[in-house]
């Protein structure tokens, strides 16, 4: 990206790894968003007081980053018994006894992971808390601060990526709370804006009618859906210190 352009918007809107890679040079702050799965999940865990490690992979590998770490290791969904930590925010809410966590996932985790290092701050965003993250950045920050919001999308089975509405509502809810504070857009962030706009009065309905909200409540998480749909129930903030996410009152 040409920083000739670099004061436009102030706001840019981007999909995904990819789209994270290529702005994150770019921009002073980098807020990820994966309601479905991560940035949900992580805003459970940080009202719990839990501090929450981004990982690429569930393999070998992260299990001794978790050990390294002195953290819990999230298992899969599906391998989750009773008492175990998953994805699913649900397990974070009856955990007991947990510190810090590693929190693999292909999409928000994997991106929060690679902008450790590529951007100077990194928040995690999700309905649950994007009121809360757009207060903090505007008040932290100039409005000529150029703020990344990536809406993390799915996988194809080709491990392509598969553009997710939930995320662009998400990232849109984020990207209005700020143009409501005087900050400009770009075109593509400003789509996103609306698209939120459309859904805010009927967000419930709205994450049970899409793919992913149906995929999920298929496979029985209806309580994943139902904790994502918590608009604004959160204050925590998110940020990414030294490879782990802590609330803003302690990073």
């Amino acid at each position: 990206m040409n920083r000739d352009h670099r004061h436009d918007y102030s706001l840019r809107f981007e999909w995904g790894l990819s789209g994270a890679t290529a702005v994150a040079s770019d921009a002073d702050v980098a807020v990820v968003v994966d309601v479905l799965s991560f940035t949900t999940t992580l805003s459970v865990a940080i009202d719990a007081g839990i501090e929450v490690l981004p990982y690429r992979w569930r393999d070998a590998s992260a299990v001794q980053y978790a050990a390294a770490h002195d953290a819990v290791l999230a298992v899969d969904r599906s391998a989750a018994a009773p008492g175990s930590i998953s994805l699913s925010p649900g397990t974070i809410r009856s955990a007991q006894g947990i510190d810090r966590l590693v929190l693999p996932s292909p999409n928000g985790s994997s991106i929060a992971y690679e902008l450790n290092s590529s951007v100077a701050v990194c928040l995690g965003a999700s309905l649950r808390n994007a009121r809360a993250v757009a207060e903090w950045i505007s008040d932290n920050y100039t409005k000529d601060t150029v703020v990344a919001v990536i809406a993390a999308g799915e996988r194809w089975p080709d491990d392509t990526l598969r553009p997710a509405v939930e995320d662009h509502w998400g990232a849109g809810a984020v990207i209005a709370a700020l143009i409501s504070r005087g900050w400009t857009a770009s075109p593509e962030a400003e789509v996103a804006a609306l698209a939120w706009k459309v859904v805010s009065g009927e967000v419930a309905s709205a994450l049970c009618g899409c793919r992913s909200g149906r995929e999920l409540v298929t496979a029985g998480y209806a309580e994943d859906v139902a904790i994502a749909a918590e608009v604004d129930h959160s204050r925590s903030v998110p940020v990414l210190r030294e490879h782990r996410f802590v609330n803003s009152t302690n990073a």
